[in-house]
């Protein structure tokens, strides 16, 4: 099979390629570490990339954090 071929399948793939990693690192994570810090891993990881979504989205850092952490007053 020629180099083009490869690629190809791996772009056919990726979400199964990207999820058999994932299971594999959570797996090696769960022998390592135990089962919660391995979900609490994931967990950060995956608060991370959300993060990052909205930065890369919005690209205004300093809006953002101040949407985050901002205070709602509930009287009206």
């Amino acid at each position: 099979m020629s180099e083009m071929n490869w690629w190809s399948e791996i772009n056919k793939h990726w979400g199964k390629i990207l999820g058999g990693l994932l299971g594999l690192i959570f797996a090696l994570l769960v022998i390592y570490y135990g089962f919660w810090w391995s979900v609490f891993i994931y967990f950060c990881i995956g608060i991370g990339m959300l993060i990052g979504w909205k930065l890369d989205v919005s690209q205004d850092i300093g809006g953002f954090f101040k949407r985050l952490f901002s205070t709602k007053d509930k009287q009206e």
